[in-house]
């Protein structure tokens, strides 16, 4: 009995050996067989509207998983139609202008109007170029002595030309810019272009008439400076004379003390004293009654195109600290004085009658001179004889500070707003002209 029962024990304890032994064999060392992807179930029952059991799988996630990718789905259109909409936004905006400043007046323009900055700031440097985006354009701005013909990059199909043209030798000069950019035109290298022109003081501005497009050239668009008689508000516009950029007249931004700090003077005069002019007549009234005691006068006999930094800082000075700034003719009534004045808040009195020359009155203006300002309500002081400037000066010594302050903040607001709708009429008038799609 017990030896019967000694071998069963030893028949278990061998069978559990073996059994062990073929468990270890197949979880360790068994090779595995690929296993073959089973068939996904079809349900011909059509969809589903509840859980299957059996040989169907079921996955609780699926739900989230199909909103998922209805959302992914979304996003992607939301971003391809974002993608779209900028595309098209940039096709829009990246209508490109290319300014080429030759003459001084394109620094009016471009950072007075504009209020554009230049790189290199040193204003010496051989090459100065500036950018910003305006309405629906992409304006670039170049000059410099190094900016000449051929030598430079033509960035855009749009130019705008800034020519000097007071004088033969700048004349000169400016057809071989005219020429350049005709030859550009020929060659489909620019579609359009307009000019700025610093004109003659006389307005004897004949000799750009042969390129406009309205006389057979190319031209299409003139801004031109002084009363230019062939002002017609649709191809040829009147463009304001600015500050003596030349001489680096700076943008001024008005502060605290420019606007209520009392000033010195009542009035001031820093300029040249021609024979036989109504310079002349002016100074002889200051002197009467002592009045050239009661403002800052610095009178010379020949006129002087560079400034000393003494004379520049004395000018500037006396427009600070002065109520009013005298503006007499000289070759003609406009002059940079008058944009300077209002730049300091002193109120420009302006002698207002009209210089020998073709200048005047043009089909759309008849206020000649400075119909564009006396357009644009300029607050100045008109006065037709400096024999009635000693009752202005007798009303300005009567007036409060209070009111003064009120009248220097309506002046540098009126100048302000005078450049913005500069800038903003000249955006219109080249997206108008150059861009006939836009008009629809």
């Amino acid at each position: 009995m017990r030896g019967a029962r000694k071998r069963l024990c030893s028949a278990l304890i061998v069978a559990y050996g073996l059994f062990s032994l073929y468990a270890a064999y197949t979880v360790f060392l068994r090779p595995r067989r690929t296993a073959v992807p089973r068939p996904p179930h079809r349900d011909r029952r059509g969809p589903r509207d509840h859980v299957a059991v059996g040989n169907e799988e079921w996955n609780p996630w699926e739900g989230e998983e199909k909103s998922e990718l209805v959302a992914s789905q979304q996003r992607f259109e939301a971003n391809l139609k974002m993608i779209k909409n900028a595309r098209s936004h940039l096709e829009q905006t990246s209508r490109r202008v290319q300014i080429w400043g030759k003459a001084a007046i394109g620094l009016y323009l471009w950072q007075h109007i504009f209020g554009g900055h230049l790189q290199p700031a040193d204003v010496t440097a051989q090459w100065r170029e500036g950018s910003q985006k305006a309405g629906k354009t992409y304006f670039s701005f170049i000059t410099g002595p190094s900016v000449v013909p051929g030598y430079f990059s033509v960035e855009a199909e749009n130019v705008v030309l800034v020519l000097n043209g007071r004088e033969k030798a700048k004349i000169t000069y400016a057809t071989q810019w005219l020429h350049y950019a005709q030859t550009l035109i020929q060659t489909h290298k620019i579609q359009h272009v307009a000019v700025v022109l610093l004109g003659s003081e006389q307005c004897s501005n004949e000799w750009i008439q042969p390129y406009l497009k309205r006389y057979g050239g190319f031209v299409n668009l003139l801004f031109v400076t002084y009363d230019y008689a062939l002002v017609n508000e649709e191809d040829i516009f009147q463009w304001p004379l600015g500050v003596a950029t030349y001489r680096n007249f700076p943008l001024v931004e008005p502060g605290w003390s420019m606007l209520h700090d009392p000033r010195s003077y009542l009035c001031n005069f820093l300029g040249t004293v021609y024979k036989n002019s109504s310079r002349e007549t002016l100074m002889e009234i200051l002197k009467q009654d002592g009045l050239d005691k009661l403002c800052w006068i610095a009178a010379r006999e020949q006129w002087q195109p560079q400034e000393t930094n003494e004379s520049f800082k004395n000018y500037q000075d006396a427009l600070l600290q002065s109520d009013l700034t005298l503006c007499p003719v000289g070759i003609n009534t406009e002059c940079y004085r008058i944009y300077e004045a209002c730049s300091y808040g002193s109120l420009p009195v302006i002698e207002d009658v009209m210089t020998p020359g073709d200048c005047g009155n043009s089909s759309m203006y008849h206020s000649a001179p400075l119909q564009l300002l006396k357009t644009m309500g300029a607050p100045f002081i008109f006065i037709k004889n400096w024999k009635e400037l000693p009752a202005v000066l007798e009303k300005e010594k009567k007036m409060s500070l209070q009111e003064k302050i009120q009248r220097r903040k309506k002046l540098i607001e009126w100048y302000q707003n005078f450049k913005a709708w500069m800038r903003q009429k000249f955006i219109n008038t080249l997206e108008n002209s150059f861009l006939p799609s836009d008009k629809a």
